[in-house]
Order: C-alpha cells, then sequence, then structure tokens
C-alpha cells in the first residue's frame, strides 16, 4: 500500500465521527432523490403499461341518450380507431350495518365478448355471465374498504328502483386508478363504488333499451385529439352531449398527472438542500483537515510530492465520502420507494407495481453528490495542493483578538471572560459564523417543509368546510326541480334551515370546461370567501370566479366572458367578471341564484339543496330522504371530514416521519460538526484554560456558548427559509385541480425549533463529555 493511502485510511479514521455525519446527510439527500424519482418513474412505467394493455381510452363524452345507430357515425369519424357505446347509471348503495349514504356509478359491460376500450383487470372472481340481471363486478377500492368479497350481496337504488345484486368479481379500471367522485376534493373509498354489469341488465334497469349515455374513443395513430372532438361534439349535441374531453381531462388520469407532478418537485427541492447542506459540511470539515495538516503537507511536498498528488490525495478523501454516502443513500432511497411505492398502490388501483430505478437516475444521483462534494470542498483542496513547503512549515499566524462592539457597549462586568471569549471567537470569524448559521437554518427549514403538508391541508378543510361549506347534508336531484321542493325538504322532521343551489356544467371561452353554480343572496351555508378568508356577497349580475380560474382565463373584473351551457337548452350568453375569490380546489364559477336561472331561461330551479339539522334526526332524515325518487345523492359534511382524515393520516405520518427523521439528521450533522471542529481547533487553547485554572465547566462553556449563540441566532432563519422552501414547492403544485396554501402554523414552526434544539443539546452533551476527558498533555503537545 502506497505511503498516501495509508496516510488516507487513517486520516478517515481519525476524523470518523465527523466523516459519519457527512455521510448520513449526503445519503439522506440522495435517498429522497431516489424515491421521489423512483416513484415517478415506477408510476409513470405502471400506468403506460396498465393504459396500454387494456385499452385506455383517448377521448371520453357523456350525453343524455342516443339510439346505438348514431354510433356509425361516431366511427366514421377520421382519426377514430375503436368506439365503445357504454350506459352510465348514477346508483345509491345499502349495505348493511354501514348507515351512512353511498353513491355509486353504475356501468355497463357487453353481454358478450370482451369490452373494446376500458377493459377490467379482474382482481378476484369472474364477470357476469352472458345476459345476466343481477350479476356485478365491483370495483376494487369500494370492496376492500368494506371488506366484500366474490359471493356477497348488495342493494342499490337505480333509477328509482331498488335492487338487489350478487357480487361475482372485484377489478380495477384504467378508468378509475384514481377512484374519485367527480366535484370531490378527496376519493371516500366506503362511500362512492363503481360496478360493472351486463348491458342488457343496466338497459333494463335504468330504461335505456336500445341507446346509449357515455362514449369512449380510442385515435387512430398520428390523430389529433382536438380535431376529433370537434366533429364528435355536434354528432352528439342533439342527443344532449356535455362536451367531449381528452384524456388529459379525465378525471383519474387528471389526478395521477397531479401527483407525478408533486413528485417531480419533490425530487427536485428536497436534494437540493440536503446536498447544499453536504457541501456546506465537506468544505469544513476539509478546511479544518487542510490547515491543521499543513505541517504533513510540507514534508510530503519536500520528500518530493507534487502538487498533483496532493491534490488527488485530498480528492480520494472526498471521494471515498461520496461513495460511502451514495451506497448507503442508494440502497436506503430504494427501500424508501418501495415503502412509499405500496402507499400509494393503496390510493391508485393499479393492478401490479413494475418497480422501476433507470441507471441515469442513480448515476445522476451519486454525479449531483459529487458535484456537491466537490463544490464544497475545492477550496480546500486548492489551497492544499497550492501550499509553499516553506510556508506550510511555519505555523499559522497567530489570529488578533480584539474587543468586539457588544464589549464596547455593555458594561464590562455583565460579560464575565468565558463570555468575552465567546463573543470574541465568533467575531474572529464572522464568516464561518454565519455559514454555521446558514446550515443549522437549511436544517431547520427542512424539518419545516417536512410538516408543511399537513398544515396546508389542514388549513384547506378548515376554509373548505368550516368558513365555506357549512350544511350538514347536501342533496342531489336527478333533474333540477322548482323552488317548492326546497319548502318540501323544509318540512322534514330534524330540517334547521335549506338552500338551494343550481349546478351546469359550462364552458367558458378558450374552451375551459367548469361548473358554474346559482347561490342565492345572502347565503349562509355555503360561502364564497375572498383573498383574506372572508365572506363575499353575490353580485346581482356577474360571475364570480376562482382566483386561477379568472388567471386562466386572463380576464379581470369588468371583462366580458363567453358562456356555453354544456346542458339542458345549451344557451350561450356573456356575462361580466364581477370580482374573483379564493379557492383551494377546483376552478368554479359563481352567479346569484336567480340571475343564473333567468339566463338559463328554464324558471326558478336548483340542483341541489344544503341543509342544516339536528343531529338527533341525521339518520332518519338519510332513510327519508334517499326513498325519494327524485333524489340522487346525499352527501354528508361530517362524513367528509372524517374520510378526509383516515384516508390522508396514513400518507402524511409517513411522509412526516420520514423528512423529520432526515431532517433531523441533517441538524444533528450540522450542529455535531460545528461542535466537533470548534474543539478540535481550539483543543490547545482550552488546555491552556485549564492549566491556568479554568474549571471544566468554564471550558465546556465556552464552547457550548458559542454553539448555543450560532443555534439561537439560526433558529429564525430557519423559519424563513422554512417559509422560502414553501412557497417554492407551492409554486410547483399549482393545478386546476387543487393549489396548495403556503400556510405554515406556529406548531410546525415550534416542532422544528425542538428538534434543532434536541440535536443542539445532544451535540453539546458529547462536547462536554470531551472537555472533561480531555488529554492536557497530549493536547499541549501538538502544534497550533
Amino acid at each position: 500500500m502506497r505511503a498516501l493511502n495509508r496516510k488516507l485510511l487513517r486520516d478517515l479514521w481519525h476524523v470518523r465521527s465527523q466523516v459519519l455525519a457527512i455521510v448520513l446527510v449526503m445519503a439522506s439527500g440522495i435517498a429522497t432523490y431516489l424515491m421521489s424519482i423512483s416513484n415517478l418513474e415506477s408510476l409513470t412505467a405502471t400506468r403506460a403499461r396498465f393504459y396500454l394493455e387494456y385499452g385506455f381510452a383517448d377521448v371520453f363524452a357523456g350525453l343524455k341518450r342516443a339510439p346505438l345507430s348514431v354510433g356509425e357515425e361516431i366511427a366514421a369519424i377520421d382519426g377514430v380507431g375503436s368506439v365503445d357505446l357504454g350506459i352510465q347509471a348514477p346508483m345509491r348503495i345499502r349495505l348493511e350495518g354501514f348507515d351512512d349514504p353511498v353513491r355509486g356509478l353504475l356501468l355497463s359491460l357487453p353481454d358478450v365478448g370482451p369490452k373494446p376500450l376500458n377493459r377490467l383487470y379482474l382482481r378476484a372472481g369472474r364477470l357476469p355471465e352472458p345476459y345476466a340481471q343481477q350479476e356485478i363486478v365491483l370495483g376494487e377500492a369500494f370492496a376492500t374498504a368494506h371488506g366484500i368479497e366474490p359471493g356477497g350481496e348488495l342493494s342499490a337504488v337505480v333509477a328509482g328502483r331498488m335492487e338487489r345484486y350478487r357480487v361475482v368479481g372485484i377489478a380495477i379500471s384504467p378508468e378509475y386508478v384514481y377512484q374519485i367522485q367527480a366535484g370531490a376534493a378527496f376519493p371516500d373509498f366506503e362511500r362512492f363504488a363503481i360496478a360493472w354489469i351486463g348491458r342488457r341488465a343496466l338497459e333494463a334497469a335504468y330504461g335505456m333499451d336500445g341507446a346509449f349515455n357515455s362514449v369512449a374513443l380510442s385515435l387512430a395513430p398520428g390523430a389529433q385529439t382536438e380535431r376529433v372532438i370537434e366533429r364528435l361534439d355536434p354528432i352528439l349535441e342533439p342527443w344532449g352531449g356535455l362536451g367531449a374531453i381528452g384524456r388529459v381531462d379525465q378525471l383519474s388520469h387528471k389526478f395521477l398527472s397531479a401527483e407525478f407532478d408533486q413528485l417531480k418537485t419533490m425530487a427536485t427541492v428536497f436534494p437540493a438542500v440536503f446536498m447544499s447542506v453536504a457541501a456546506f459540511l465537506l468544505n469544513v470539515v476539509f478546511s479544518r483537515l487542510i490547515a491543521t495538516q499543513r505541517d504533513q503537507i510540507a514534508i510530503l511536498k519536500a520528500f518530493g510530492y507534487d502538487n498533483a498528488a496532493i491534490g488527488r490525495h485530498y480528492g480520494a478523501m472526498v471521494g471515498v465520502v461520496v461513495a460511502l454516502g451514495s451506497l448507503t443513500g442508494i440502497a436506503g432511497g430504494i427501500w424508501l420507494g418501495r415503502l412509499l411505492g405500496n402507499l400509494y398502490m393503496s390510493f391508485y388501483r393499479f393492478p401490479y407495481l413494475d418497480f422501476v430505478l433507470e441507471p441515469v437516475s442513480v448515476a445522476s444521483a451519486v454525479g449531483i453528490s459529487l458535484a456537491a462534494a466537490l463544490s464544497g470542498a475545492a477550496f480546500a483542496l486548492v489551497r492544499a495542493a497550492r501550499l509553499p513547503p516553506a510556508e506550510a512549515m511555519r505555523p499559522e499566524a497567530p489570529p488578533r483578538y480584539r474587543a468586539t462592539s457588544l464589549e464596547r457597549v455593555l458594561p464590562r462586568r455583565w460579560l464575565d471572560q468565558p463570555t468575552r471569549m465567546i463573543l470574541r471567537s465568533l467575531s474572529r470569524r464572522p464568516v464561518k459564523a454565519l455559514a454555521t448559521v446558514f446550515g443549522i437554518a437549511l436544517a431547520s427549514g427542512v424539518l419545516t417543509i417536512g410538516m408543511f403538508q399537513q398544515d396546508a391541508l389542514n388549513f384547506m378543510v378548515d376554509q373548505q368546510f368550516a368558513l365555506a361549506q357549512r350544511n350538514d347534508l347536501a342533496v342531489g336531484f336527478v333533474e333540477p326541480e322548482g323552488y317548492d321542493a326546497l319548502a318540501e325538504i323544509a318540512t322534514l322532521p330534524g330540517v334547521l334551515s335549506v338552500e338551494g343551489v343550481r349546478s351546469v356544467g359550462v364552458r367558458l371561452r378558450v374552451g375551459v370546461l367548469t361548473g358554474l353554480e346559482g347561490l342565492p343572496e345572502g347565503a349562509r351555508q355555503k360561502r364564497v370567501l375572498d383573498v383574506h378568508g372572508k365572506p363575499q356577497s353575490m353580485p346581482r349580475g356577474g360571475l364570480l370566479l376562482t382566483e386561477y380560474l379568472a388567471t386562466m382565463l386572463g380576464v379581470r373584473r369588468g371583462d366580458l366572458v363567453e358562456v356555453e351551457q354544456l346542458q339542458g337548452a345549451r344557451r350561450h350568453f356573456r356575462v361580466p367578471v364581477a370580482g374573483t375569490v379564493r379557492e383551494f380546489i377546483g376552478i368554479n364559477a359563481y352567479m346569484e341564484l336567480d340571475a343564473l336561472n333567468r339566463l338559463l331561461g328554464e324558471g326558478e330551479r336548483v340542483s341541489s339543496a344544503l341543509l342544516l339539522i339536528d343531529p338527533r334526526f341525521e339518520d332518519e332524515l338519510y332513510r327519508l330522504l334517499e326513498d325519494r325518487p327524485g333524489v340522487s345523492a346525499v352527501g354528508s359534511r361530517k362524513a367528509a371530514i372524517q374520510n378526509f382524515y383516515s384516508t390522508m393520516a396514513e400518507s402524511l405520518l409517513i411522509f412526516t416521519f420520514i423528512a423529520t427523521l432526515l431532517a433531523g439528521l441533517i441538524a444533528f450533522g450540522v450542529l455535531y460538526n460545528t461542535a466537533r471542529i470548534a474543539l478540535g481547533e481550539r483543543g490547545r487553547e482550552l488546555a491552556s484554560l485549564r492549566v491556568l485554572g479554568f474549571t471544566r465547566g468554564e471550558v465546556a462553556y465556552i464552547l457550548v456558548g458559542e454553539l448555543a449563540l450560532l443555534t439561537f441566532a439560526a433558529i429564525p432563519a430557519g423559519w424563513l427559509v422554512g417559509a422560502g422552501l414553501a412557497q417554492v414547492i407551492v409554486a410547483g403544485l399549482q393545478s386546476e385541480l387543487y393549489r396548495v396554501p403556503a400556510h405554515l402554523s406556529t406548531e410546525t414552526f415550534a416542532s422544528a425549533t425542538l428538534v434543532v434544539l434536541v440535536a443542539a443539546l445532544a451535540s453539546a452533551l458529547i462536547v462536554i463529555w470531551r472537555v472533561r476527558h480531555l488529554d492536557l498533555v497530549e493536547v499541549l503537545k501538538t502544534r497550533e
């Protein structure tokens, strides 16, 4: 073994604890990066394979009702490959032992032969027998939530008639990978179901003999989605067409894409922070190491080692640290990636998960960490290589200590000798002190954004369910009803107050599809909030648009917006923008109820009713409302909130745990290295103080006090870093589906601060222990 290699191993062993801390920080960055990127690659590959194998459609359209003969006209559109004419029927499911209302969608399957598009992956059981009337295949998410297996039975109300069905299979569809109800912000696997039944059975149950109300198309190679939609919409319009959409706007696909965008953001922000801290630590450790090895460098150069050999020697040390960090990070990234992948599989119903980790991703992670390490240690390496032997033989010039500004201002009796030594030590190296503050602040910032997601979601729920949507129940109607329906509901037992809402699907100018809701003036159960979270009154004329929708349309207050009704009379009208409101979920438009009804020209109509109720009558109300044929659905605000927390709790818990653990490692790595380097740099000085009569406590106070000052200075800086990182993440998560608010709670700042203080305390205890066991003779022998 060459002499320099032996020296390399000995040096690494000498600073093993500091190297270990850097390796852990670097491994955390690589693991976070690979965890995010492997899930992104795995989910993308799995989705692509599932879509291909099971014929996920390219274009979707809903309509009121059309004869099957229209299908020939659709198939003749240039660019259309396969055509799937189906039936979709809303249903209300009743389960024994589960009292909450359950909504569902019953979809048709060909009685004979495979489905041309959006085919089913059977997880268990079988498909319905040809022309069977009472056999259904149930979606896996709902079946799992209620423990239903093939052979089980359930009752459902379809078109006002109660049916009894036998579950013969459990399936997954590419159309419902993310099984969420239209208009909902979060999935509710317990209260929303998807099921498939033979076409003839559904025709009979829903009165659609020889007709269809949904279309799915695949495109021929080279065909353009927009061109096909332009031809399809006029064909469906006479039959109540609701406007065709491409795959990118399909609800399940849209949520998946938003999740992929989130993973991309996480794969960028977190590793960047971790790598920055690793580079900072490497700079500090190697600067210190080279400063203490000046004499060794001089001797090596005197023995004939040139600058390149010295540079390679210290570069090899950086390489070892990167190699150890990379190996640990890759192993951790694969483990965390699989853990997170299994978590995603509980939300996204894929039949399998193709775990993918491309070699180029691993290589990029190692490359990024190597670049970060070299950038951190570059200055020290160059300094070592260029150090002239004659200069290296001489000890470094002693630092110039002088009274600090604080000492000049404060009375001398307020600052004892050890405290003055702390202040002078910090003022002697202000850049190093600021860098340490920045490193601790980065760790605190990572801790903050680790807990930020829960804060943001809690804030969204508070805004959505406490301030904006305050009704206890929402009752949807099969068709828009007159105002007298509200008066009738108000007579039901337990109903304290009723308000009507008119919802209509519209297309705003430049082709944005959204929902337009009419709310009564002075509405109390559903309110729209301004940018400050205050209720905003409905204008007598004009639209209120969510901020995101107004930005999409490029309109401001006073601009006219073209509105095309997608249902009923399909009217076109122009309405001025009366203002903007802030919502975090969806892109919505609002009008005053009577004004909207006048524009639609259909009389005084409402499509749903919002109820405040006496909780004692809740179960009875459910039964009474569910038995009404005109009621399509009954939704509970309390159930929605409970579902949100039960659905999101597991994912939030795991993500917060991982982020907190990794950020805690950063905090400890920075603080421990700061303390160890201070002890190493000032060991001879501290030993001299002991010889001069300073107690162990006073000597430890000098080091711990410096660490404490740096830590306390870093805490507010860490809050700012965390708030800034939250803004970066929020900017990357903006979408039509939801916008995450940059909201950080006091508890999050306090938790991040507590973790930093615990890491600082642990580092201080280690320093105190080392001071107590300081070998005065050996330390005083060393040359400073």
